[in-house]
């Protein structure tokens, strides 16, 4: 997928999320109760991502070459400069390079296609948790809600902390709460001030 492609940039802004509205727009604007995708790469432990790019690698081949292809263009390279490098090296130049703000709109479509593929336990437990209405894969088909309940979202968090590691956990909820353009003002406060919810 050629993402400087401005097609491919919508189609990206635009794709399927899991436990997230299905039909979403993520517009350019972002207040500041949300955090853009390359500020999460400029802020989150290594682990978690590089887990992420492994994962990626492994079950979705041609994504991976493709997001190395885009990002070694944007920055008027050879992808050849980043294939040759060991899998480690390139997944540390791949996290170093998605916390330019030019990366934002890559950063956040590499963000979807994992939780979409390859995190559905975590979405699913989240939707349930919440109740929101979803196609047993985590994915909703009508309209995100305008609220989210405290209780459910406390006790929501709580079991999802359980059941995965907190650095997962936030990232997916740190990323769910760019759905909306405001994102939720209660899930934000979470975010800021759950010490298990830090992203370092």
């Amino acid at each position: 997928m050629n993402f400087s492609d401005p097609s491919r940039k919508a189609m990206a802004r635009n794709s399927l999320w899991p436990c997230l509205h299905r039909y979403a727009v993520l517009t350019p604007f972002k207040p500041k109760k949300t955090v853009n995708a390359f500020e999460i790469y400029q802020k989150i432990a290594p682990s978690p991502i590089s887990d992420m790019f492994l994962w990626i690698r492994e079950n979705d081949r041609q994504l991976y070459k493709s997001a190395i292809a885009t990002l070694t263009a944007n920055r008027n390279l050879r992808s050849v400069f980043v294939e040759k490098k060991s899998v480690s090296e390139q997944i540390s130049w791949l996290h170093k390079t998605l916390k330019l703000k030019t990366s934002d709109t890559i950063g956040e479509h590499l963000f979807q296609v994992y939780f979409m593929k390859g995190q559905q336990e975590l979405l699913i437990g989240f939707c349930d948790g919440m109740g929101i209405e979803h196609d047993g894969e985590g994915s909703v088909e009508g309209a995100l809600p305008q609220t989210l309940d405290d209780e459910k979202l406390k006790s929501t968090i709580d079991n999802l902390i359980e059941a995965h590691d907190p650095k997962l956990v936030t990232l997916y909820l740190r990323i769910f709460n760019l759905q909306t353009p405001n994102g939720w003002e209660n899930l934000a406060k979470t975010l800021e001030s759950d010490e298990r919810l830090n992203l370092v």
